[in-house]
């Protein structure tokens, strides 16, 4: 099984370093929350691990293989698989149409076959086999003929799991998978990450603001602050720790005192 690390990772933004020699290793079986308040460089850091951005230095590998110069697609075959990548790939095609393609995608690259009509044909009734299962496991079974562009966007999150689901990856990562969906949807996606958990031989990545997802979900957090990772551990340990209270909550030791 592959081990995920970022050794030394950093990025500056002109004079400001927006990411500040991260190292950290992320092991198959555990899911990891990456946590601290706004502007620590929580989504920076998943930029540089999954390729929308150049690292200014350090390094990014996955099973011992060096990524650091590898675009996204190449990450992406590589065994990286990041929700929000995937989204609007043929808006104009339908739900089943997308999942489909993506399933498609990678049968070919397992086979390392080349794309043509015979196989296209010859796989259809299994590739719509399996787009319809993954449909039905994200609860959008009933949407599968509505065109993408149309959808809600609660609808699109639950289609974004869907498309990473297909593409079956070593490492899932989520910045903010509930993000701008209703009460009653939330618990679709949540429920999908608890599942995905049960494989032990996956990596899983989630940045989250809300703190109760984090503590039923997590392994383990790692705290971000001005790019710097300032904590790491068991998720009781790191959030009652003084650092993650006064950065990430706002409670500092002198308003604790003045309470008292």
């Amino acid at each position: 099984m592959s081990t995920l690390a970022t050794r030394d990772l950093t990025i500056r933004f002109g004079g400001h370093v927006a990411v500040n020699a991260v190292t950290c290793a992320f092991e198959p079986g555990t899911l990891t929350a990456i946590v601290g308040p706004n502007g620590a460089g929580k989504t920076t850091y998943f930029n540089l691990i999954s390729g929308q951005l150049k690292a200014t230095g350090g390094s990014v590998s996955l099973g011992g293989r060096d990524l650091t110069g590898l675009p996204v697609s190449e990450r992406t075959r590589a065994g990286l698989g990041r929700a929000f990548q995937l989204t609007n790939l043929f808006p104009n095609l339908t739900v089943l149409e997308n999942v489909r393609l993506a399933v498609q995608a990678t049968q070919e690259g397992k086979h390392r076959r080349g794309l043509n009509l015979w196989s296209i044909w010859s796989d259809h009734r299994q590739l719509t086999e399996r787009a319809q299962a993954l449909l039905h496991q994200v609860a959008m079974f009933e949407r599968r003929d509505t065109p993408v562009a149309s959808l809600p966007h609660g609808d699109q999150r639950k289609l974004e799991v869907a498309l990473l689901m297909a593409l079956e990856p070593q490492v899932y990562m989520f910045d903010e998978p509930t993000a701008g969906m209703s009460h009653d949807e939330a618990p679709v996606i949540l429920n999908l990450i608890r599942e995905l958990k049960k494989d032990k031989t996956k990596i899983i990545l989630l940045v989250e603001h809300k703190m109760d997802v984090v503590r039923e979900l997590a392994d383990r957090i790692i705290v971000l602050t001005n790019g710097t990772l300032v904590a790491d551990g068991l998720p009781a340990e790191v959030i009652a720790s003084p650092v993650v209270q006064e950065a990430y909550l706002g409670v500092s030791k002198d308003a604790d005192k003045e309470a008292a």
